[in-house]
């Protein structure tokens, strides 16, 4: 069944783990420019709704819950299948080239002439590129189906953007008074996209992984410094007990607080645009803390800080693992890129 006739709005597929979501706004904001019109997106992850919820670019946001799971045994599928067979014609850029994304545009009845990809070619010539370029080459491109474009400059969008509704910011504040985690927050993300899906040896033989005795001799560090402080430990539910290592190992200072049962994606958020910094393990969440212009120092395993480097309008300070392993990185080389960056901001 073909898509009905009419111009859609320009539709961006990107089902990623939460930074590269935040990377590729560059991509929909780009793309929202240059046609004029409000996005559609195709997403996955329960945490991509409140992520992009607040966006004035978007349109209809359509999340699956898997792409991987056969098609007969996934509702999601089905629905974004009959969502594309209903929204007519526009153009589609499509992040995701893989088989199975692809076999549900073809399901959807999305016409070949629409679709914007980058070639193999091209996909060769920015693998090593930051991966907002990336976005921006693909962006810049049009369909074989002409369609009506606006002139822009896509270089005014290469730095990742998040939105925030003053209602999340008001609600993160009152839960600070709340809790009485007054002075400067601290934020701390030891945790990644894999952590919560392995028990604590694997965590620990990851190259993401750091010991929760170097968490907490920068958080003692921190805490020298800034007495007021407040270090708050970043996580997702699952990731409570790893975090509490981290906790113990602080000696349990009481402005040492551990909320991995705490931070919905909305308030985390807001709570990394109020920051006075943060100390991240390369994931999603430091990609947010560059995106909202959060100080960042983040920690580098084996991903490639040339393509996976943070973004955003504020101080990344970056250091990696002498052997891929954010385990080879010694906590006073931590403690001294965060002085450094502290010092930053108190000159601004």
């Amino acid at each position: 069944m073909p898509p009905s006739p009419g111009n859609a709005a320009p539709l961006v597929v990107r089902c990623g783990a939460f930074g590269d979501v935040i990377l590729a706004t560059t991509l929909m904001r780009l793309v929202a420019a240059r046609y004029g019109s409000p996005v559609d997106v195709v997403g996955a992850g329960a945490w991509t709704r409140p992520l992009l919820q607040n966006e004035p670019w978007l349109g209809h946001l359509h999340v699956l819950t898997s792409r991987k799971t056969p098609y007969l045994l996934c509702p999601s599928q089905w629905q974004l299948v009959r969502w594309l067979r209903g929204r007519g014609r526009g153009p589609v850029y499509v992040g995701d080239w893989v088989p199975e994304m692809i076999r549900l545009l073809e399901r959807g009845g999305v016409h070949p002439d629409d679709i914007v990809t980058l070639d193999a070619e091209s996909r060769r010539q920015y693998e090593s590129q930051p991966w907002p370029d990336r976005w921006l080459a693909l962006g810049s491109r049009n369909p074989a189906q002409p369609y009506e474009t606006i002139a822009v400059d896509a270089r005014e969008f290469r730095v990742p953007s998040i939105t925030l509704s003053g209602a999340d910011r008001d609600a993160a504040a009152n839960w600070l008074r709340s809790e009485g985690l007054d002075g400067p927050l601290v934020l701390f993300q030891p945790g990644n996209k894999r952590t919560h899906k392995r028990g604590k040896l694997q965590t620990a033989q990851g190259p993401k992984y750091w010991a929760p005795e170097c968490w907490a001799a920068v958080a003692r560090a921190i805490l020298q410094d800034l007495p007021n402080a407040r270090i708050l430990l970043c996580g997702s539910p699952p990731e409570f007990e790893m975090i509490e290592d981290i906790r113990e190992a602080a000696g349990r200072d009481p402005r040492v607080r551990n909320g991995a049962r705490e931070l919905p994606i909305p308030r985390l958020l807001a709570l990394i645009e109020r920051a006075h910094s943060m100390v991240s393990v390369d994931t999603g969440p430091g990609h947010a803390a560059a995106a909202l212009g959060c100080p960042l120092l983040v920690l580098f395993g084996d991903s490639s800080t040339l393509q996976w480097r943070p973004i955003g309008p504020g101080a990344v300070t970056v250091i990696q693992g002498r052997n891929a392993r954010v385990s080879d990185i010694p906590a006073e080389e931590v403690v001294e890129g965060w002085r450094r960056l502290a010092a930053d901001v108190q000159r601004q």
